[in-house]
């Protein structure tokens, strides 16, 4: 009888590190088109293998290829195009002032433009977004006021959230994007709970929740499935696998053996695993989850594969745990070039206008910007009044706090 062996635990590692490319085959990638596109109606153990393979529309030549190649009015994938690329401009300046000191913090998108761009295109005006902190382009794909957004990113006197929240943490009701939360996952199960008081008043607005790989691994993600279950909650359940939560890579949360999408067939909800760099797969999955919801045919998880191009924020260095040109290799590409080239194809875009929407955009992100500073950056210490402490807290406001804005003098 051999002798019993010690027992031992598996710890993932990235396939990559500084120094060393990384291998990209473990995202079990799928050729453009030949993913089946289910009915709307189908029952979720139905897209078992929906949640293995991966929806992709554009091909290796950027031609819309397969039954997810949805007719798409030539208006909206310019105007798709324009918000991502918008949304990365956007990106770029705002680092730059974050390096120049006028804000503490931010961070970008840079890679993830297609996600949020093309889902929030599906969605119709009065629809709630719970976010992270890495969907912007929800704001610019519904054409959210530039200043207000870079008076937040300073918190000044005009901030519109009075300094009350870290730079990139927004809050638009108007635009239908729910406050975004520091603490990760809780937005997940926010919007489930939205989505079921929508339906409780008998309303027919949906709820839209997002989340990153990493905070996959958070209580509030398996609460969040369980009740959108239970309850066949109108709502879409967004997994943002961008390959890193921080420093961490996918695979400890859960990402090595098998899929995010997979977690949801598992608890009873219809799942898709989507190209998340091909505008056309995210506007025509999301088409597609949105049509379940608002046809009280319960909750869709979709896994959105993408990259984060850039560090995880303006406090982090990815070069000390990933290799320096991981964004450049992804097999996925990028999605704004993948977009362009696309349209260019279908004849209604073309490098002379892309180059000129790219000046016209920087000059209207750069025209923002000053109109913003007017009203303070950090390094100028113009902030909102200390009076805005005690304002939008309560209703009427208690005995105690009156007697202290008293005492504070303001």
């Amino acid at each position: 009888m051999s002798p019993i062996q010690p027992l031992r635990l598996h710890v993932p590692e990235p396939t990559g590190r500084p120094g060393c490319e990384t291998d990209f085959s473990y995202l079990h990638l799928a050729r453009a088109g030949v993913v089946r596109r289910p009915p709307v109606d189908t029952v979720p153990v139905d897209t078992s293998d929906l949640a293995y393979s991966l929806v992709r529309v554009l091909d290796e030549d950027d031609c819309a290829v397969g039954p997810w190649a949805l007719p798409i009015e030539p208006e909206l994938l310019r105007r798709g195009l324009r918000s991502m690329m918008k949304t990365r401009i956007f990106d770029n300046r705002m680092v730059i002032a974050q390096r120049q000191k006028k804000m503490s913090f931010y961070m970008q998108s840079l890679g993830e433009e297609a996600i949020g761009t093309a889902h929030a295109l599906a969605l119709r005006k009065g629809d709630m977004c719970f976010p992270t902190y890495r969907q912007q382009s929800l704001l610019m794909a519904r054409d959210v006021s530039l200043v207000d957004m870079i008076c937040q990113l300073l918190s000044n006197e005009h901030d519109p959230l009075k300094g009350r929240q870290l730079p990139v943490m927004y809050s638009v009701r108007d635009a239908g994007f729910f406050s975004i939360s520091g603490n990760l996952a809780t937005q997940f199960i926010q919007a489930v709970g939205w989505g079921m008081a929508s339906a409780i008043k008998g309303d027919t607005k949906i709820a839209s929740g997002w989340i990153g790989d990493g905070a996959t691994a958070e209580a509030d993600f398996h609460t969040a499935l369980t009740f959108a279950h239970v309850y066949r909650a109108p709502v879409i359940l967004n997994v943002v696998n961008n390959q890193w939560a921080i420093s961490t890579f996918q695979a400890l949360a859960g990402g090595e053996a098998t899929t995010f999408a997979a977690r949801g067939v598992g608890c009873g909800i219809a799942s898709l695993r989507v190209d998340g760099n091909d505008f056309l797969a995210v506007y025509a999955a999301s088409q597609w989850a949105v049509e379940r919801a608002r046809s009280n045919l319960g909750p869709t998880l979709i896994e959105w594969i993408t990259y984060r191009g850039g560090p995880h924020s303006t406090s982090d260095d990815p070069s000390k745990y990933r290799p320096a040109d991981d964004w450049s290799r992804f097999p996925l590409g990028d999605p704004i070039a993948r977009l362009k080239r696309h349209l260019i194809g279908l004849g209604i875009w073309s490098e002379a206008e892309h180059e000129q929407t790219h000046k016209e955009l920087e000059a209207q992100v750069i025209a923002a910007q000053k109109e913003a500073e007017r009203w303070g950056t950090m390094a100028t210490g113009q902030i909102p009044s200390a009076a805005s402490i005690f304002e939008d807290v309560y209703k009427d406001m208690p005995a105690h706090l009156r007697l202290q804005r008293q005492q504070l003098g303001v």
